[in-house]
């Protein structure tokens, strides 16, 4: 009997509930020729990844997408089951003996190393783990950062960097009227912080943030932003390329910065001081960090056509009681999934996943997101990468690549509840929703979080209990 028929349905596992993995199941559950069940895998009782994880706290606007993937959610073909960790709670070989396919959507979890000396030194950290921590994200509720010094450097300049700037200068007040960790919120609160440098090794013709980013960070009135205007002079292959190759996005950054770089300031305590073509080489410190020392960079024209950065013999110490990598996040190896340690991806040939021992596809396994094409990209970015992976899916049950037997639905319901008692269903998260926004409306907030696995669970048992 044909998979994705009535008496025989498609039954799809996604292990990850962020972007990716809820546009995969909307893809999958639009298909109107196949019969699809979907069910989809998070190790944290709480869906949507990085939207809740990841998107800084007074961007709640961005946030709002969570509404499409809750009308996604309410596909009676869908299942929600947090609390699941692959690898732990269901492993690889269960897999292929309840579901006809996988896609794996898991994101990267980890921060790109820096590689230099003392980059461990008690002060150095992650931009991930900050900014985990400050969205309550139980995986990162139990670090400490220490905000008693004047001085934070953040190396690399994408929007990450920025959030990490804009939030260890935003005041308390401000900070209050948003979902940010009520832990992190006490914790910033008595931040001493009076000066963020934020570090790019190539110029500002190829900075990373958006110009989004940087016109929030100079519209404030209570914040300097500095540019030195000697890093504003474009080097010829910079000049060359903004002149032969318009960039609509890029030419506003540098008119901003060239702005910024003019304006004389203001006398405000606390500043924001962008760097450019400047590289760390060290940690400084001998108990804690002291410093960065960076060298100055020059850029040449690669191969491939690309600006490069390349260390010149000049070098100095940047002050700074705490520093932060934002040079981007990483992708790891999950349990019996072939892995590229290079990249740092899932081998796929447009979604499919590519056994490298044989350079064939492996049938039903398939991966979307972070995890298939790197750290890279918006949230809506992921909605075409999606789609492209579910169309790779959708062709080979169209071609019968797939298997055609798998233990029934209710089989594996059994199953679940014996390896995991505690799963957590779409209707528990709502609850946890609810309960979230209810906890933050009595301190005047939009919403206070749970940050540790624990007390979500108990808060589920004590409803459970109360409900007879």
């Amino acid at each position: 009997m044909p998979v994705g028929s009535t008496r025989n349905p498609l039954r799809v596992a996604i292990i990850g509930s962020g972007p990716s993995g809820f546009y995969a199941a909307e893809h999958i559950l639009g298909q109107d020729d196949i019969n699809v069940q979907v069910d989809m895998f998070d190790r944290l009782p709480t869906p949507f990844g990085l939207v809740r994880a990841g998107v800084a706290p007074d961007h709640p606007k961005i946030k709002s997408v969570t509404r499409v993937y809750d009308k996604i959610a309410q596909n009676p073909d869908f299942r929600f089951r947090g609390n699941v960790e692959f690898g732990t709670d269901l492993e690889y070989e269960d897999l292929l003996e309840y579901f006809h396919a996988v896609i794996f959507c898991v994101g990267a979890r980890s921060d790109r190393r820096l590689g230099i000396p003392r980059e461990y030194l008690p002060g150095s950290h992650g931009a991930s783990d900050f900014v985990g921590w400050y969205n309550a994200s139980p995986d990162q509720r139990n670090l400490t950062f220490d905000f008693s010094g004047d001085n934070v450097v953040v190396v690399g300049n994408g929007n990450v960097a920025m959030d990490v700037a804009r939030v260890l200068m935003l005041p308390p007040d401000e900070l209050s009227a948003t979902d940010i960790g009520g832990h992190a919120l006490r914790a910033l609160s008595q931040n001493k912080v009076r000066q963020v440098t934020i570090l790019g090794r190539r110029g500002p013709a190829q900075a990373a943030f958006t110009y989004r980013e940087l016109k929030e960070l100079a519209d404030r009135d209570d914040i300097d932003v500095v540019v030195d205007p000697a890093d504003m002079v474009l080097d010829p292959h910079s000049l060359h390329d903004t002149e032969q190759a318009p960039d609509r996005g890029r030419d506003q950054v540098l008119d901003l910065l060239r702005e910024l770089s003019e304006r004389p300031s203001r006398g405000h305590d606390r500043r924001i001081a962008f760097r450019f073509l400047v590289s760390p080489v060290e940690i400084v410190g001998k108990d804690r960090v002291t410093g960065v020392e960076v060298v100055r960079n020059e850029l040449y024209r690669g191969n491939n056509g690309e600006l490069r950065a390349r260390a010149t013999d000049e070098r100095e110490v940047i002050p700074a009681d705490v520093v932060f990598r934002a040079i981007g996040y990483q992708g790891v190896a999950l349990p019996g999934v072939p892995f590229d340690p290079i990249t740092a991806t899932i081998p796929n040939d447009r979604g499919r996943v590519i056994d490298p021992l044989t350079g064939q596809a492996r049938p039903g396994e398939y991966v979307a997101g972070w995890i298939k094409r790197g750290p890279n990209g918006i949230i809506g970015t992921n909605k075409p990468d999606a789609q492209e992976t579910v169309e790779a899916l959708v062709e080979d049950v169209r071609d019968q690549r797939l298997r055609r037997e798998v233990l029934p639905a209710p089989v594996f319901e059994r199953f679940l509840a014996e390896r995991q008692g505690e799963v957590v269903s779409f209707d528990d998260w709502k609850y946890l929703d609810a309960r979230e926004v209810e906890k933050g409306e009595e301190l005047g907030r939009p919403r206070l979080k749970f940050a540790r696995v624990e007390n979500m669970l108990r808060t589920l048992r004590d409803r459970d209990k109360a409900a007879g």
